[in-house]
């Protein structure tokens, strides 16, 4: 028996009124507003990748009010989506915020067995394996076929090496993925000439140094570090403290054009002492 809503908890009748106010202005922005009415799944489909990204970048910041906003912005493609997809002339094809919603809650159940039903996961670990077989199961045709063609390659990297340590495919030790990125670092040095400082051969270089990003995402996964939330963090903290190298020589006057690389790593070394 489903649930009636004045049976539910007052937080949670908020929780549905609050989402029913917002499909009922995105009902009425598409109806009346040129610029929503014009447009497509296409149309949005850049605009959800930059929304995802600055939420991205809120969590990254621990920026909860921005989080909190972006993920209002979020929200609101996913209705939108929705939307579009009800307007749909096609009844095959055609579904709305229900179906979505009814669509993913179905995925849910069934892929936690271990809380619907009378699989025994003890650990993470066989949650995330069971989780793969289910998908096999579902019609799947690789473990590897939901990574996501365009995601950045850096993260790609990290799926699939989560999706493979799922059917068990995957390094026993952490000492033996290090191992690989030393070999892997190895291979990589010897495509140059170490007194001519020169590239013996581009390509070759180039496979055995996507081998190396390789095995250090893989090694990463062993020491529990998101090599994508690595990377993003050095990134910000580079841009933080070149910044800083601009602000405090514009301030004594200099031009970087004008500064000594000796003159650039003093303000950036103040930059690292005053914690930027």
């Amino acid at each position: 028996m489903e649930k009636q809503f004045n049976d539910l908890p007052g937080r949670r009748q908020e929780q549905l009124m609050a989402f029913d106010r917002l499909l009922t202005i995105m009902d009425e922005l598409r109806e009346q507003c040129p610029w929503d009415r014009k447009q497509t799944m296409d149309t949005l489909r850049h605009l959800t990748i930059e929304e995802t990204y600055e939420l991205s970048d809120a969590i990254l910041e621990n920026d909860l009010p921005e989080i909190k906003k972006e993920l209002g912005d979020v929200l609101l493609h996913i209705v939108f989506y929705a939307k579009i997809g009800s307007e749909q002339a096609d009844d095959a094809v055609r579904f709305d915020i229900k179906d979505v919603l009814n669509g993913i809650s179905e995925k849910l159940i069934s892929r936690h067995p271990h809380i619907y039903g009378d699989f025994v996961a003890e650990d993470e670990e066989a949650v995330k394996q069971n989780w793969e077989k289910l998908k096999l199961k579902e019609g799947n045709k690789s473990v590897l076929g939901g990574v996501p063609a365009s995601l950045p390659a850096l993260v790609k990297a990290m799926r699939i090496q989560e999706k493979a340590r799922g059917v068990g495919f995957d390094w026993d030790e952490k000492q033996q993925v290090w191992n690989k990125v030393e070999e892997e670092l190895q291979e990589f040095k010897e495509n140059f000439d170490i007194e001519k400082h020169e590239v013996i051969d581009q390509k070759e270089a180039e496979g055995e140094f996507g081998d190396l990003l390789f095995s250090l995402v893989n090694y990463s996964r062993f020491v529990d570090i998101n090599p994508e939330t690595a990377l993003e963090r050095t990134n910000k903290k580079f841009i933080r403290r070149f910044q800083y190298l601009e602000e405090a020589s514009n301030a004594d006057g200099k031009a970087l054009s004008d500064m000594t690389l000796t003159e650039m790593d003093a303000y950036w070394n103040k930059a690292k002492t005053l914690g930027v």
